[in-house]
């Protein structure tokens, strides 16, 4: 089983490496001057989506609960070269906030070229205790806000031809011990957008979606939770970020960073048992 393993793992990579030297090559100054939203932008990947974007010179509009914390970025964009770095505080677990943000992107920007739903809400790390109540509350924030905010920029994404950016997990891929609530919430957002897909193609629809699977990140959040409990090594967020942003412009359908995440993926789908194996392992965990 080692040896066919590391033969498969091999093969893998020789196709990843063929797919990324053939795929559409990313021109950053297709982004000056884009219009784009980014949500979850006070800190972690998303802070580091904002400044990337203006550095390429976007237009920004960032949201996330914390005003302050969001005037910080904002201020910090327009130094780095944005054309624009605009912020709006919302609470996607409210009814209205979703609506709110994308309206208020598309007064102010005069359209969308770029939706990127990126924000999470808060879950604790530990085996499920049963509350059924959290679990309904995470997915308001982690799903039904990003169908929320992705049908209400539709009209505009059409007129720009434009794209909406999904970031999600490995958890949304591979359940993971510790994260049930969270691991439901990505399921969904990759099942959903997934179906949206074809839809749109069907359609003919010229909105790109792009869905990001994103492994173990070195954020402040992702770190505290899972670093005294996991042998994994994170990755960095502002190399993500880039990734994120790479994808959306270039309309691929796909990213997974980092880029061996696919593999694994794969290896779960071909060899159950070994990935169990290494997920159980990959934790410290006495009961």
């Amino acid at each position: 089983m080692g040896y066919l393993t590391k033969i498969l793992f091999a093969s893998v990579c020789v196709v990843f490496l063929a797919v990324r030297w053939t795929g559409p090559r990313f021109d950053p100054e297709s982004l000056k001057g884009a219009r784009v939203l980014v949500t979850g932008a006070s800190k972690g990947i998303g802070e580091q989506m904002a400044y990337h974007y203006a550095r390429f010179g976007a237009q920004i509009v960032i949201t996330a609960r914390k005003e302050k914390a969001l005037q910080k970025v904002a201020e910090k964009c327009l130094s780095l070269g944005a054309q624009k770095a605009l912020y709006i505080a919302a609470d996607m677990g409210s009814e209205s906030d979703p609506d709110k943000v994308v309206d208020f992107a598309v007064e102010k920007l005069g359209g969308l070229d770029y939706l990127i739903l990126n924000h999470i809400g808060s879950t604790p790390f530990g085996m499920w205790d049963g509350d059924v109540k959290h679990t309904g509350t995470l997915m308001k924030v982690n799903f039904l806000s990003y169908i929320q905010m992705a049908w209400r920029a539709l009209p505009s994404l059409e007129q720009s031809e434009g794209a909406v950016v999904v970031v999600s997990s490995m958890a949304g891929k591979m359940p993971s011990p510790f994260v049930a609530p969270y691991t439901s919430t990505k399921f969904a957002l990759n099942g959903f957008f997934g179906s949206l897909h074809h839809e749109l193609a069907l359609k003919k629809s010229n909105v790109s979606i792009s869905i990001c699977t994103l492994g173990f990140i070195d954020t402040e959040s992702a770190v505290k939770k899972v670093g005294g409990v996991t042998k994994m090594t994170p990755y960095p967020a502002t190399e993500a970020a880039l990734n994120i942003i790479i994808t959306g412009a270039t309309r691929q359908r796909d990213l997974f960073y980092p880029w061996f995440t696919q593999a694994v993926v794969l290896i779960k789908d071909w060899f159950p048992s070994l990935s169990d194996y290494y997920i159980q392992n990959s934790f410290e965990y006495s009961p």
